[in-house]
């Protein structure tokens, strides 16, 4: 059986010239324009990766198709874009219900007394003692905590005597030397004692009652505005109060 050639002697290009399925002149110009229509020069997303595979296919060239292991490693591509898509978006509402949380936590700690690191005090009722520790990084002999006023005054000097290494705690009544009530203000709390033969700054914890807290846009930590404190990270507190 013969087979009669019709095409009066055409090529296969000229077949493919007069023909409605053209081989494209730039497959990589094609894909470039559907990325740039796609995208409009923004980040890729799943939408427009699957219109380039589908750009992708229709100029490919027939006498030169692509290889399917390709499409199969193109689809795998999409399939772990879209993956990654869900997942952020996962996360997002984490981090959205994390912040509504983080909100909730903060309004209960408005009015609260919370006990930070600090050597300023607010003194709002006098009549109220105020307990307040130092930390002492080894025993001591002897040691003083020294409550002056606004002016630098001192008002009231409080002995802590002997004591071992850790915190060791205090009282202070609201009055001074003299036993006479003091007035309502910000004072100044400062310790010392001696450590091995050395005059040395103890750290002082004092209690202050949170006026507001800000919540960070960024997803940091919280940040509790405290009563003549001003802001205080809610990393730097050590015991929250009722």
């Amino acid at each position: 059986m013969s087979v009669t050639d019709s095409t009066g002697g055409l090529s296969m290009t000229d077949i493919l010239a007069n023909s409605s399925v053209k081989a494209p002149t730039s497959t990589t110009g094609g894909i470039a324009s559907a990325a740039t229509a796609a995208t409009g020069g923004q980040t890729l997303g799943k939408d427009a990766f699957l219109q380039l595979l589908v750009t992708q296919l229709k100029n490919q060239n027939p006498l030169d198709p692509q290889d399917n292991s390709a499409f199969v490693a193109q689809l795998a591509q999409f399939s772990s874009l879209e993956g990654i898509t869900t997942l952020n978006t996962t996360v997002s509402s984490i981090a959205s219900n994390a912040s509504s949380s983080q909100a909730l936590q903060a309004s209960s700690l408005v009015g609260r007394s919370v006990i930070v690191q600090t050597n300023s005090l607010q003194l709002d009722d006098p009549t109220k003692a105020v307990n307040g520790s130092v930390n002492l990084t080894s025993s001591i002999a002897s040691g003083t905590v020294t409550i002056s006023d606004s002016t630098g005054k001192a008002v009231k000097t409080i002995d802590l005597g002997t004591r071992a290494a850790g915190s060791a705690a205090f009282t202070w009544d609201g009055t001074d030397s003299s036993g006479a009530t003091v007035p309502v203000g910000t004072y100044t709390v400062k310790a010392s004692a001696p450590i091995n033969g050395t005059a040395t700054d103890l750290a002082v914890y004092l209690p202050a009652t949170v006026n507001s807290v800000t919540l960070s846009q960024t997803g940091g930590e919280l940040t509790l505005n405290l009563a003549g404190l001003g802001p205080v990270a809610l990393s730097k507190v050590q015991t929250i109060g009722i």
